[in-house]
């Protein structure tokens, strides 16, 4: 259960109320691409994404699927000494963007290591059908597996001003089809994305929460050198709000008051290393400091995640 001095349900505590022990995700780059890359939707893949922005030295799809493991869960074990296990995260571009016969090697490597308690797995909507759900299903009665859709706005028209070359209806399809196969899933959001205003991201909580969804990941956008993004960004600043650190942090108090109870929030905000932006609005703060911050302030607001929430009829 979430401890009752918590306002939100934290993520952090997800793998211990649920599996009794820490579990430590260990990026892995297998080598996928993105239908929005190669050319069978569009190309250049999103206007936003440089996947080096958020990738781990060790994880580079040269090297074989236990040697990535070896190397991160090192590097882990150097940093978070209190981790018991370990998940595998296919978080490299799009993790179900191949035919079957080529993902079942990949993710039985992993889970063969001893020390890998299961997979997560990174992709799009678009990328997942029934006969790799099924096999996901599967292997979900012996490990832990979770998928986790991109999905990055509700908005149709930003979607496809963002170039992601799929639409919400696409999401919904495909997380009503992974919830009908009995798998863990959760979904990731951008705050920030051009020509959306503040008013139609709060908006965006209700119709999060009636995703059949576990968890959920937000981001505040962040602008990385060398996107058609940052190209954007210069030439039309007026299509993008900017929030001031306080601001988002008052931002998504309020949020959280119309997110469903039961949703596991896993992050708020993200953090790019500086080499990548032109600029750090917020400082160097890091994501516990954020976190921090929050619940200082849902505590002065007296807020609770569903606070506002109404259930859909």
């Amino acid at each position: 259960m979430q401890t009752q001095e918590r306002r939100y349900r934290s993520y952090v505590g997800y793998f211990r109320e649920t599996y009794g022990e820490r579990l430590q995700k260990v990026v892995i780059d297998a080598g996928f691409t993105c239908p929005n890359r190669d050319g069978s939707k569009g190309t250049g893949g999103c206007s936003f994404c440089d996947n080096n922005a958020f990738h781990p030295s060790y994880s580079t799809p040269d090297k074989s699927i236990i040697r990535q493991l070896e190397e991160g869960m090192e590097f882990h074990r150097n940093r978070y000494r209190n981790a018991a296990r370990y998940l595998a995260y296919f978080q490299s571009y799009s993790g179900t963007y191949a035919p079957l016969e080529k993902l079942r090697p990949l993710y039985e490597e992993a889970l063969s290591h001893p020390d890998v308690a299961g997979i997560v797995i990174g992709t799009r909507p678009d990328c997942v059908d029934e006969e790799k759900l099924d096999y996901l299903s599967f292997l979900s009665k012996k490990h832990i597996v979770i998928v986790e859709y991109g999905i990055e706005s509700c908005y149709d028209r930003t979607l496809e001003r963002v170039n992601r070359c799929h639409s919400f209806a696409d999401a919904e399809r495909a997380v009503e089809m992974t919830a009908s196969k009995g798998i863990v899933q959760g979904a990731h959001f951008i705050f920030g994305l051009p020509g959306e205003t503040v008013d139609e991201m709060m908006h965006t909580a209700s119709i999060i929460s009636r995703l059949p969804i576990h968890s959920v990941k937000f981001h505040q956008l962040q602008i990385i050198k060398g996107t058609r993004m940052e190209k954007e960004y210069s030439e039309h600043p007026e299509d993008f709000v900017t929030f001031s650190l306080g601001e988002y942090i008052d931002f998504f108090a309020h949020y959280l008051e119309y997110l469903r109870p039961d949703l596991y929030i896993e992050r708020f905000a993200g953090e790019v290393p500086p080499r990548f932006v032109n600029s750090v609005p917020w400082g160097a703060v890091r994501n516990v400091e954020l976190l921090n911050m929050l619940e200082k302030r849902l505590e002065e607001l007296d807020i609770r995640q569903g606070d506002k929430y109404v259930p859909s009829v």
